[in-house]
């Protein structure tokens, strides 16, 4: 059975794979497009952009594909779903990272870490700055899967209140209050922090409107670390315009890398990083502790495997 990943892990992370798994032909490649053997594969190792239907075509023995992210917004499902492939990810592998960089903004934004720094570079002492605390803060967070649970868990460490949104309303970990999707008008008006972290699916894109940035306290921060097709760009340019929230933290775009001559770039009161929330050296040898968990089953015939994807959905 050949394994093909189009990707190179560290040479420990490969020689791992290849001593656990001696039944099994491990072949690492640079890119897709170098992949030698990639017709040969039963198993696909990707991240998940460089799939297309003409490789699954390609690929007559693939049954199975792990995907390295969670993200599967570039996944080609029709062909996939037509050859009854398995598709599985590494959701739950990013909320570490996530999570304390969500609390790093908040931080940020309560303790002016920016506006301190400009003033040592001024030389100027001043202690009139003023601070808040996230201590009482109330935040809500779109969406209550792993990250926004493990975001929920550090916030109230923080002695935060926590509000979730998801689409049934059901109760989920570290979450005092949960709203429904539908509802969410109802949480708004109430959250210091309002923080996404929801994927792109039929049924969130475009799902923040107007009316939502409306209903916000003027004070809030809005925090997006999920998709950039949550909202239309110019919708969040004019609220911050007509100062309906107080500042936008955001790392991810509907076009990246971010063009340069963006709006978002000459928004004082919104803050870019470069989709780089999930970075971690911790993110391939988490990613590749579910891999060999569903290796080993899958070796035994045992397809009730972690983080499996409904292809009819998409995630």
């Amino acid at each position: 059975m050949k394994v093909v990943s189009t990707f190179r892990p560290s040479r420990e992370l490969q020689a791992q794979m290849k001593e656990k798994f001696s039944s099994a032909e491990f072949l690492f490649y640079p890119s897709i497009k170098e992949a030698e053997m990639l017709e040969e594969a039963e198993v696909l190792v990707t991240f998940g952009e460089d799939l297309t239907d003409e490789y699954i075509d390609k690929c007559q023995n693939l049954k199975w594909i792990m995907v390295a992210s969670a993200g599967l917004e570039r996944m080609p499902f029709k062909s996939i779903k037509k050859r009854q492939i398995i598709v599985t990810n590494a959701r739950g592998i990013h909320k570490i990272p996530m999570a304390e960089f969500t609390m790093g903004y908040m931080l940020n934004h309560v303790k002016r870490f920016p506006e301190l720094l400009k003033l040592q570079q001024e030389k100027m002492w001043n202690k009139k700055l003023p601070l808040q605390e996230l201590s009482g803060k109330e935040l809500l967070v779109l969406g209550t899967g792993a990250i926004g649970s493990e975001i929920a868990r550090l916030a109230k460490a923080f002695r935060m209140n926590t509000a979730g949104v998801n689409r049934s309303g059901g109760s989920a970990e570290h979450f005092d209050r949960i709203f429904k999707q539908d509802d969410i008008l109802t949480a708004l008006p109430q959250a210091d922090f309002v923080v996404s972290v929801l994927p792109s699916t039929k049924e969130t894109k475009y799902f923040i409107q107007k009316s939502h940035f409306e209903a916000m306290k003027q004070e809030a921060a809005f925090i997006n670390i999920g998709r950039g097709d949550l909202f239309e760009e110019q919708i969040l340019l004019e609220a911050l315009n007509d100062n309906q929230i107080a500042h936008a933290y955001l790392d991810v775009f509907m076009e990246e890398p971010l063009p340069k001559d963006h709006a978002y770039w000459h928004q004082d009161r919104l803050t870019v990083t470069p989709h780089i929330s999930s970075i971690s050296k911790m993110y391939l040898p988490r990613a590749f502790e579910i891999f060999e968990y569903n290796l080993e089953k899958y070796l035994q015939s045992d397809l009730d495997l972690q983080n499996l994807i409904d292809v009819e959905k998409g995630y």
